[in-house]
């Protein structure tokens, strides 16, 4: 394997990115469906509707953010100018699909898909670049691992930030005139998540550089494509990548839904002098983020050893076994739905760096086998997995409360509050078998990329002394 070592500052710059988009990723996924239920004021059924249409949408931009991330030339670099231009859209738009207008009910519905659709299409912009960017800051696999793993332990740090601050931020904002306005407190809540986020774009343009420089070949877009359709590696990471979004996005959706209705008590604790509550399930996220952040740490020693196919995969099988368990949790057993948050969430964190790694080996196996590389189009199934993932699962998750009879801000039926477990459980766990044998049936081992890599390696050589 090519050794090409990064710097310790230019990886933690790296890690910025990750922990911009993750705040808007966590405020969304956790908390949007709840903020357009419950303080908005539009049905479960309508929100999963909007969110398939406009996910389903944006999926499909994906690939055409990374066809012209691969085409872009400027001094900068391919991929590293996009989290400039787009670092102060992404901010704004984010507020503004926190901000509650005053609009009759048909008024806010269009409000919502246009916002919604907005962001979801700047968060493309930035993101699919940003993951690109990974593939051409150095060669060696190692270091692609160590990257990711960088990567998402300020990913998770990012989302931890959310997790901890966003009911608290929102409960000192609404208070703000005189009267609870939670509407108000929402979007002074994003306001602040949207500086810090602009902020840490900004780090990982200015620490990182791109150094990987493919051979050049005259290609088009229809041969990219054609590349893509032939690199089978390609479409199993992405079938992982939608199993394991599916997997998160479901469990992330219900689980205020979970302590609000089903466990019926918020209240974990309250800061007099300051009169904040911490509620239970801001502790519940917190303690989800932090076994994230153990899963990431223990995925390069772990895939060292015995490879991140096999990691990824006995990370999903954990994963199920837990979260079929959560289902038989009840509502008295707090101290065990914590333990069973953190084993979960703990094998979910071992997945994401590793995905990410091999989405670069992926774009390294393109290059190797068609002798052209398109670095932007093979990560923007990154992107895509997370948006097709995020897509099915949240339109699921609005769609099952429907079905199962959920009214915002009333006490829920029996057939409710089962349903809301069921979200928690049996639900996600089909993501992770799905995720495991698509790990199952991936081709790219260790032994095989040692050999493609020293092969790149020569080939690129080769084209530098011409």
């Amino acid at each position: 394997m090519i050794s090409q070592k990064l710097k310790l500052k230019e990886k933690i710059g790296y890690g910025f990115g990750d922990a911009a988009s993750s705040m808007f990723w966590k405020l969304f996924s956790m908390y949007l469906m709840f903020f357009y239920t419950d303080v908005f004021g539009i049905s479960a059924t309508l929100v999963g509707t909007m969110f398939l249409v406009t996910r389903i949408w944006d999926a499909a931009f994906d690939p055409f953010v990374g066809i012209l991330g691969d085409r872009t030339e400027t001094r900068w670099g391919k991929f590293r100018p996009y989290l400039l231009w787009i670092a102060i859209p992404f901010g704004i738009i984010g507020v503004l699909t926190f901000t509650t207008p005053s609009f009759s009910q048909s008024g806010k519905v269009i409000y919502a898909f246009v916002t919604y659709s907005l962001m979801m299409m700047v968060y493309s912009l930035i993101n699919v670049p940003y993951a690109s960017l990974m593939g051409v800051m150095t060669a060696d696999g190692k270091e692609r691992t160590s990257l990711a793993t960088f990567r998402f332990i300020f990913a998770f740090g990012g989302s931890l930030l959310v997790l901890a601050l966003a009911e608290p931020l929102v409960d000192i904002f609404s208070k703000l005139g005189g009267t609870v306005n939670l509407q108000q407190g929402w979007q002074f809540a994003a306001i602040v998540f949207a500086i810090i986020a602009i902020t840490f774009f900004m780090f990982t343009f200015s620490w990182t550089r791109e150094r990987i420089k493919p051979v050049t070949v005259k290609t088009s877009l229809k041969k990219d494509l054609g590349d893509l359709l032939h690199n089978s590696p390609w479409f199993i990471l992405l079938g992982a990548g939608i199993a394991a979004i599916f997997f998160n996005s479901i469990r992330d959706g219900a689980a205020i839904y979970y302590f609000k209705y089903y466990i019926q008590g918020q209240s974990a604790f309250s800061i007099k002098a300051v009169n904040l509550t911490i509620t239970l399930s801001s502790l519940y996220f917190v303690l989800g983020q932090a076994a994230n952040i153990v899963g990431v740490i223990l995925a390069k020693p772990v895939s060292d050893r015995i490879g991140k196919k096999y990691t990824f995969l006995y990370a999903m099988l954990f994963a199920a076994i837990f979260s079929i368990g959560f289902y038989w949790l009840d509502r008295s057993s707090i101290s065990l739905i914590f333990v069973f948050q953190f084993l979960i969430s703990m094998s979910a964190g071992i997945i994401f760096p590793l995905v990410w790694s091999m989405y670069a080996d992926a774009a390294d196996y393109s290059e190797w086998k068609t002798g052209r590389r398109a670095t932007g189009l093979v990560f923007s199934a990154s992107s895509m997995s997370q948006k097709f993932g995020w897509t099915i699962g949240g339109a699921l998750a609005g769609w099952l409360l429907g079905y199962y009879g959920f009214k915002a801000n009333v006490v829920q039926t029996a057939e409710a509050q089962t349903g809301i477990k069921m979200m928690l459980s049996f639900f996600p766990a089909i993501g992770t078998l799905l995720g495991a044998f698509f790990m199952f049936i991936y081709p790219l081992s260790e032994k095989k990329m040692m050999t493609i890599s020293a092969e790149l390696a020569v080939r690129r050589d080769a084209a530098k002394k011409e």
